[in-house]
């Protein structure tokens, strides 16, 4: 299956909510009114595309409809560009640290998904011919631990962890060590879950970055903040309040294919400046796939 088909699958439900709503407006408005307007707006914000993009794409629709008229107004054409466009100032792509291995720490609150994300990871770069191991820093929920052994188990892919209640900042300390002496290309960090108002958790969190800093200069080089395409753009203070905490260097979106509500990708981009690093559309290894803006923007407004 290629990437759009990918994208398209795991977006069927918000595309098809989208692409129903917008020909309803426009086949039941011969001229381009400011109901039809109001109407796109609230079906366009319903997606969760945000109020920065949304009125960027009204923007776009009144200047074609003013020079090109009703008879060459493609609205789905024209939210695929600017949609595909928003993204283009922020490069993405796997880094590499350049010596020794790079350090991805995954952060987020209770239940994105950053267990599955992280062995998903390894599983991808390990597709790529490079080597990869999982470090269990979520440390208060023992089954989170046991949930990584067993991912481990099926990407074949070492873990390192300790015991229940172990301190995560020294089972991360541990993990460094062992990427460093395995010669690992990459370590991904799975971090407990934590509700970002929770002050004490998000310091401890800060802890766990710099015990890995002082075993590698650099380390963390990536902090990779999960978030769940279902709570739309609730995530949005999810997001500020890490990002403030710990300085975070990426997104990753996960669970797109059971959400309508897709378009908090492109909001919480707008928002936070920061780049999609990947995005989940399924529940198998292959289903986290690198985050395209060319296929996601068609994914979500190509008329079938």
């Amino acid at each position: 299956m290629g990437l759009f088909d990918r994208f398209k699958s795991g977006l069927h439900k918000t595309h098809s909510h989208l692409v129903h709503e917008i020909k309803r407006i426009v086949t039941l408005s011969p001229r381009l009114s400011g109901g039809s307007l109001e109407e796109l707006e609230a079906v366009l914000l319903g997606a969760d595309l945000g109020t920065a993009m949304t009125s960027r794409i009204l923007a776009a629709v009144r200047q074609a409809y003013e020079s090109q008229g009703r008879s060459g107004l493609d609205v789905f054409d024209i939210a695929r560009y600017e949609v595909e466009n928003a993204f283009a100032a922020h490069p993405r792509g796997l880094p590499a640290s350049g010596a020794g291995p790079t350090v991805i720490s995954l952060v987020g609150v209770n239940g994105t998904g950053k267990t599955t994300t992280a062995a998903k990871l390894a599983h991808y770069v390990q597709g790529l011919g490079r080597t990869a191991m999982l470090a269990a820093c979520d440390t208060f929920r023992a089954a989170a631990i046991e949930q990584l052994k067993l991912w481990g188990q099926r990407v074949h892919t070492p873990v390192i962890c300790g015991a229940h209640s172990a301190d995560p900042a020294a089972v991360a300390h541990d993990a460094v060590a062992a990427a460093q002496s395995r010669g690992v290309d990459y370590l991904f960090v799975d971090t407990a879950g934590r509700q970002h108002t929770r002050q004490n958790l998000m310091q401890e969190l800060q802890k766990v970055h710099r015990v890995m800093d002082k075993k590698l200069p650099g380390a963390p080089h990536e902090v990779w903040l999960v978030l769940d395409a279902s709570t739309g753009m609730n995530a949005v203070s999810q997001a500020r309040e890490f990002h403030r905490i710990v300085s975070l260097t990426g997104l990753i979106v996960t669970k797109l294919d059971g959400t309508s509500k897709g378009g908090m990708v492109v909001a919480i981009h707008q928002e936070l400046r920061l780049p999609v690093q990947f995005v989940g559309l399924g529940e198998q290894p292959d289903d986290l796939q690198p985050f395209d803006p060319k296929p996601f923007a068609a994914a979500m407004f190509q008329v079938p």
